[in-house]
């Protein structure tokens, strides 16, 4: 019998079938397109306070608007998969989100271009909402530390070529036809996924019922351990964005100087994350999570002090293990919620992301004040702040960890 006619009669999709490779590409290639399109304009910043005339506050709306908007329709459209479906809706996210950075690309003025990015942000919610649950109703429960890490992977890489590819492009042209590149590479990518990721077997639609959502989202709360594992959402991507929103300021002002296409390329170490989140997630389906988490914010800590070295090359390195233990404990984190949540899945890793992005609008625009009044050292110190304070919230976590109920 075929691997493909096996997986047809088994419950969950295995490791190693063609469905399971399938699966990961899509996912992978759907983490990609969206997280292109949602950090793209974030090497940009220093380019659109200069067209617009905007200080690196004002300018940081750009992301934390598109965040905190994509983080608010989280919330909404995990109950709407419920109802309609988990493939298609993501599908149409992706299509919808590749259009609309098109569109931004043309943007007449800075208030046009916030109007598209809140509307993005909106539909980007899709893919993130979804895509955890996907994973966890469809996925053996051995494979899906690893299923989750490869997701999350496709997501750094997605950054880290959005990122590198409209700050290339921009170099050479402008940042219209930087931002324009990344939604035709994202129409790409949507088509791949379209086409490789299996059906859902196990999903049961569930009729819309606003009052019901709104229960099982507050029911989530009840559950202190979740609460922890939001709250470490919220800080752990309040410090990768409040670093990464600023370290193009500093880089491309003296004495770095550096150009549009080297401070773009600066983000490669996001391929630090692609490994660390798949390796991490492998450790948490073997180890107690509460240390693994512990490890991830050891090195979120020890890479953010080392930027700040004034040595290029040390900065560089410092950024590097920085990006290391936070695409690690966010992929810890991200895959906990499924092993939780005991019913509404969809809800849970909402709220999760929920916390995750606000926490990226919250620290990205925070972090520009730290930035304006004292410079890299108030950037770091806030950082540092988050840091230890996610620690603090995962000793919380301990007792669950040790007893393997995660």
């Amino acid at each position: 019998m075929s691997l493909e006619k096996e997986d047809v009669i088994v419950d969950y999709i295995k490791q190693g079938t063609p469905s399971f490779r399938r699966a990961l590409l899509a996912l992978f290639a759907g983490g990609f397109n969206t997280f292109a399109i949602l950090y793209d304009i974030q090497p940009l910043m220093p380019e659109l306070s200069r067209d617009f005339h905007s200080s690196p506050t004002l300018t940081s709306l750009s992301l934390s608007l598109t965040t905190i908007s994509m983080a608010i329709s989280m919330l909404f459209v995990g109950s709407l998969s419920d109802a309609w479906g988990r493939k298609s809706i993501m599908t149409v996210s992706l299509f919808a989100a590749s259009v609309l950075a098109v569109l931004t690309a043309i943007s007449p003025d800075f208030h046009v271009l916030l109007v598209l990015r809140v509307i993005a942000g909106i539909v980007l919610a899709g893919l993130p909402a979804i895509a955890m649950t996907y994973l966890s109703e469809e996925i053996e429960p051995n494979g899906l530390g690893i299923a989750m890490g490869i997701y999350i992977s496709g997501n750094s890489i997605g950054g880290m070529g959005g990122r590198i590819i409209s700050g290339m492009v921009t170099d050479y042209f402008n940042w219209r036809i930087g931002i324009a590149v990344i939604g035709v590479l994202s129409l790409a990518a949507t088509l791949l996924f379209s086409l490789t990721l299996p059906p859902s077997k196990h999903f049961r639609q569930r009729s819309l019922n606003l009052r019901t959502m709104a229960e099982s989202l507050l029911s989530q709360f009840k559950d202190s351990n979740l609460v922890c594992i939001y709250a470490l959402g919220f800080l752990l991507m309040g410090s990768f964005v409040t670093l990464y929103n600023y370290i193009g300021y500093q880089l491309a002002a003296p004495p770095y100087s550096l150009s549009q296409s080297l401070v773009g390329w600066i983000f490669i170490v996001y391929i630090t994350g692609t490994f660390s989140s798949t390796w991490m997630g492998r450790l948490a389906d073997r180890h107690p999570r509460h240390k693994v988490i512990w490890i991830a914010l050891g090195i979120v800590f020890t890479g953010a002090v080392i930027t700040l070295s004034g040595n290029l090359w040390a900065k560089i390195a410092g950024i590097a293990i920085f990006t290391f233990g936070f695409f690690g404990g966010h992929s810890v984190a991200s895959s906990w919620i499924g092993k939780l949540a005991k019913q509404h899945k969809a809800q849970a890793s909402s709220l999760y992301l929920f916390c995750y992005y606000v926490g990226s609008s919250i620290g990205g625009t925070t972090g520009g004040i730290f930035w304006t009044r004292f410079g890299w050292a108030g950037v770091i110190a806030l950082i540092i702040f988050f840091v230890f304070t996610a620690f603090l919230v995962s000793l919380r976590l301990v007792s669950v960890s040790e007893a393997g109920h995660a």
